[in-house]
Order: C-alpha cells, then structure tokens, then sequence
C-alpha cells in the first residue's frame, strides 16, 4: 500500500454530467419565459406616437432664401442681356460688312466714271488743240475778208457788244451795265429784233450751225457741245470776240487763241 494511501483527497466531487445539463435547461428556460412575458406585456400596452419637429422657417433664413431667389433672377437677366447684345453685334457685323461690299462697289462704279470723264476731258483737249490749230490758220486768212461784209443787223449786233465792254459780268445779269455771257448775246440780237432764247445751252443751237475756219461778224460762238454750252460770245471779225467772260475781266474783247470756241451759229 502507497504511503499517501491514508490521506484523503482535497479536490471537489466532480458535479455529473446530467445535474449540469439540467442547470442550463432551467436557466434557458427562465431567461426564455422572462422574454415571452416582455413580450405579452409590449403588445397589451397602447401603441407609441413619436412626433418629429420640424425646423421653423426663421427671419434669417427666410431673407437668405429671397436673396437666392433674387440672385438667380439677376443670373437670369444678365444670361439674357448678354444673349441680346450678342445678337446685335452679330447683326452689326453683318450689316458692317454689307455695308462695306456696297461702299467699294460705289467705290469702283465712281472710280470707273472718273476715269471716263477724265478720257473724255482727254480727247475734247485733244479736239480743241486741233480745232485752235486750224482756227489760227483760217482767221488769219480771212479776217480780212470777213470784217468788210460787216453790214446790216449783223453791223450792229457787233456795234452793240463792242459798246458794252468794260461792264461788269455778273451772273444771271441782263443789263444796261452787268452781264453774263447769254445775257449779253440775247441783249444784242434783241436789239435788232431777234429773239433768242435766255440760256447759252439754247443759244448755241439756233440759226444754222458753221465751220470755225468761215466766222462772220454777228456769229454765236459757243464753248462745249451744240445743246449743251457753256459759254457764248459774239465773233465781232478780224479773229477777235467780244463776251462776257468772268467776274475778274467783265466784258471784253479778245482774240480767238485767247480762249477758242468749240463752234458757232449763224442766225442773221
């Protein structure tokens, strides 16, 4: 036999396996009963009502929402105004540029008519220059000739204007003492019962139209176009003219080279 045999054990009796068991199914059972009597009493109870609070809609908060409103308003505005002004100057541009395709095309129509005009000018010098080249021929040859048949209405048509030099020229003027170049010519074939119209245009196309190179005294002389004169004078013979020219000499009389004429008419 052990030594220890005789000494008797310290440690607890182990608790079984069954009692152990037991313990937890009463205990489950308990806790189990415990809730089934929560429950049974929650559901005899009146129901809960929770009642949420909203946020009061304050002064402050009331402003601030106004000014939003208020900004998106402006945002609004100014997207529209930028939207017009947009438009319009894409109108503008537009009406720019069609105004500027119309300013060169009245551009080139003007510059092609002064080119014209500036040929035309061209070619009445040339006609003129000729025209005095063979005006200095002819006077020289005949004035002679022309200033002895000098008679009659055309004498004192040539009498008339020679008695008016050193009058003043003053335009629209008719007498006794100022004239313009048609006023003169109508004053003088008036004076020997000739009617003649007021104008120079008029003037230069009565009577019969004749050569430079075959001027008697009493003939119309005229500068520019039969129809459409400028200027009028009376050829007095021997290569000379009497007319009234311009404010700065009034009338007077000048040779034919002085300033030659484009035509003349005879009316006496």
């Amino acid at each position: 036999m052990s030594h220890t045999a005789h000494i008797r054990s310290h440690r607890k009796a182990r608790r079984s396996a069954t009692t152990s068991i037991a313990v937890r199914a009463g205990v489950a059972s308990g806790v189990l009963g415990m809730a089934a009597a929560g429950a049974a009493s929650a559901s005899a109870a009146e129901p809960v009502t929770q009642t949420l609070e909203l946020p009061t809609l304050t002064a402050d908060l009331a402003t601030q929402v106004a000014q939003s409103a208020d900004a998106t308003q402006q945002a609004a505005a100014n997207y529209t105004l930028q939207a017009e002004r947009d438009a319009a100057a894409a109108n503008a541009a537009k009406q720019a540029k069609a105004d500027l395709a119309e300013a060169k095309q009245k551009a080139e129509a003007k510059k092609k008519k002064a080119e014209e005009a500036r040929k035309a000018a061209a070619e009445r010098a040339a006609s003129r220059s000729a025209e005095r080249t063979t005006l200095s021929a002819s006077t020289s040859s005949s004035a002679s000739t022309s200033t002895s048949t000098a008679t009659g209405s055309a004498a004192a048509v040539v009498a008339f204007v020679k008695a008016q030099i050193g009058d003043a020229y003053v335009s629209g003027g008719t007498g006794p003492n100022s004239w313009d170049c048609s006023g003169l010519v109508q004053a003088a074939f008036k004076s020997v019962g000739v009617s003649l119209p007021r104008v120079s245009q008029d003037q230069s196309t009565q009577g019969t139209q004749v050569s430079l190179s075959n001027l008697q005294p009493g003939d119309i002389l005229y500068w520019g176009s039969a129809g459409s004169a400028y200027h009028v004078a009376v050829y007095v013979g021997d290569g000379m003219f009497v007319g009234a020219q311009n404010p700065s000499s009034g009338v007077g009389e000048h040779p034919l080279s002085y300033d030659p004429p484009t035509g003349a008419v005879r009316v006496l």
